[in-house]
Parts: C-alpha cells; sequence; structure tokens
C-alpha cells in the first residue's frame, strides 16, 4: 500500500484569496503549456504566469497567444477573451474562425484547461454551466468541450459556498459538465487531487486535514500519496 506523504497544512493563515489561488496555479502550469482560462477566476492566472514560461494561452473565440489583461491605453475593443473582456496579445499571437478554436480545444490539443465551478464530484465529474434551479441562467459556452477536450482539467474555486456547503461532494446534484474529467481542485482552503481512491489533499490553507475531512462530510478524503 502506498504510503500517505506529508500534507503542509497552512493552518497559521486564513484561506487563500482568489488572486493568491491564480499565483499557485500559474506556478504549476508546467513551461510550454497551451492553456485555456475559463471565464471569471481563472482569467487572473494570466497576470501570473512567468515572461519566459513559453506558457500559450487560448481563447475559445479565436486566439492563441493571449496576453495579460489590457489596460487604459491599452485596451482594443476588438480584442477580448471569451468574458468579453479586454486582452493584450503577445508576439506570435494568432487569430482564428470560431470552428477551428473547438477543434483545438475538442482535439486534445490543449495541455490544461483551468475552469471554475459549482461542483465536483469525488470521482472527478464536473458540474459548471448550470445550477438546475428554474429561476438560473445557464452559461455552458465551451466548457463542456474544454472539459473533454484538455489532457488536464483544473478547477479554481471556493471550497464552500456563502452558506457553507462544501463544492466538493460525493455525488453532484447540479448538471452535469463532464464525467470524470476533473484533475485536479484548487480552492481557497486546500489544493485537492482527484484520485480513484477518492479526493487526495496536497496542501491547505486555514484550515487543518481533520477539519477539512470533517467538513467534507461523505466524501473519500485521503493525504496525498503522490506523486
Amino acid at each position: 500500500m502506498t504510503a500517505a506523504h506529508e500534507v503542509v497544512q497552512r493552518t497559521d493563515r486564513p484561506p487563500l484569496s482568489m488572486d493568491e489561488l491564480a499565483i499557485l496555479i500559474a506556478k504549476d502550469i508546467a513551461p510550454g503549456s497551451y492553456v485555456n482560462l475559463g471565464i471569471g477566476h481563472p482569467t487572473k492566472i494570466a497576470e501570473h504566469l512567468p515572461a519566459d514560461s513559453g506558457v500559450v494561452l487560448h481563447t475559445e473565440n479565436g486566439m492563441l497567444g493571449m496576453g495579460p489583461a489590457a489596460i487604459g491605453v491599452a485596451v482594443d475593443p476588438d480584442l477580448t477573451n471569451a468574458g468579453k473582456e479586454p486582452v493584450t496579445e503577445l508576439p506570435g499571437a494568432a487569430y482564428f474562425h470560431h470552428a477551428d478554436s473547438f477543434a483545438m480545444m475538442r482535439g486534445g490539443h490543449l495541455d490544461v484547461c483551468v475552469l471554475g465551478a459549482y461542483q465536483v464530484s469525488e470521482s472527478g465529474d464536473l458540474a459548471n454551466w448550470h445550477t438546475g434551479k428554474p429561476d438560473a441562467i445557464p452559461a455552458v459556452g465551451g466548457a463542456m468541450d474544454l472539459a473533454i477536450g484538455a489532457k488536464s482539467v483544473f478547477v479554481m474555486m471556493s471550497l464552500f459556498t456563502k452558506a457553507g456547503v462544501p463544492k466538493v461532494v460525493p455525488a453532484c446534484s447540479y448538471p452535469l459538465t463532464g464525467v470524470a474529467c476533473v484533475s485536479r481542485i484548487y480552492t481557497d482552503h486546500a489544493v485537492l487531487d482527484v484520485h480513484p481512491s477518492g479526493i487526495q489533499v496536497r496542501r491547505t490553507f486555514g484550515i487543518s486535514l481533520a477539519e477539512l475531512k470533517n467538513r467534507l462530510g461523505d466524501c473519500r478524503i485521503h493525504a496525498w500519496t503522490g506523486p
């Protein structure tokens, strides 16, 4: 049986802010990767990628080589990400038809995508386009294509709702975006790997491993076993 690694438990500090989480994820993306950053908090990651990382950002509305957000005189109304936020372009940037962009997403050409989520199950099922409520506005975008097309799917989200309900669950109760597609979950309270044995905890922030297990209830939670 594989021995558990020592989980880094940062109980001496509060949970991570979304900006701190973006910095952490940026450091974990392998140099030279082709990456799609989902709408919302994941777009913050673009601000923290080292200039020499060789990471190429893809946006589903038809661009490779996207740079950080555009500010002030750098704003070009014709140059936006999928969330319609103004962005910059890096040397060598390319533009293409929306259909070609989705072919890249579906064809396994992206190394990593980072998506937000309403829920992630212990087996890596993803729910991020609809809460199922009658008055909710569904927003699937390209999430289904990214979830099944990217080689690694990272989720960036808060671990609990404002009411304290866990978003990492034994089984998703919201409509699914993809099945068994998530490989790692980055949250304000912990970094979690999806593993056949359940959720493996790599690091915690503002919470101990024991408290995390308690708050996640019936989820299968274990200490990280590597690699």
